[in-house]
């Protein structure tokens, strides 16, 4: 069963506030294999201009994905998260993630499609830190496979 086009720009409550660590980012980027000093050194991060470690670009997945979570188990919206598989993911920054922000989400359905009876939600993150400020914008797309029936 399609979902439905009228949940296409409904935006949900922002999530509470995260705040990044040193050590989480350092363990974000020892588990994803990324060893620049940035990341770890605060140092080698002010050389580079920021006032702390900064990370990784796909550190912020952690939290727009379980912000998107509250999308995903809204009961209006009807999607079956058990046929559902990650499409894509892509990210837009104004600027990167430090250590010390506090971050919150605030999750909004970009678009519905339905391809071949698979539904199609793609389902937009914005990530403010605690000032207001755009941080970066996350668009993740998620897809709920067709049931064998369709």
């Amino acid at each position: 069963m399609a979902l439905d086009q009228s949940f296409v720009g409904r935006t949900y409550p922002p999530t509470p506030a995260y705040e990044v660590g040193r050590e989480k980012i350092r363990e974000f980027a020892e588990a994803v294999g990324d060893t620049h000093p940035a990341y770890v050194d605060r140092e080698a991060a002010r050389a580079l201009g920021h006032a702390d470690v900064i990370a990784p670009p796909t550190f912020v997945f952690s939290i727009t994905y379980r912000a998107a979570g509250v999308v995903v188990q809204d009961p209006q919206l009807g999607l079956d998260y058990s046929r559902v598989v990650h499409g894509d993911q892509k990210f837009s920054y104004v600027r990167p993630v430090r250590a010390g922000d506090r971050l919150t989400v605030t999750s909004t359905i970009e678009s519905i499609k339905s391809l071949a009876g698979n539904d199609v939600l793609d389902i937009r993150g914005d990530v403010h830190d605690e000032a207001g400020e755009l941080v970066v914008t996350a668009v993740m797309k998620l897809v709920a496979r067709a049931t064998e029936e369709a």
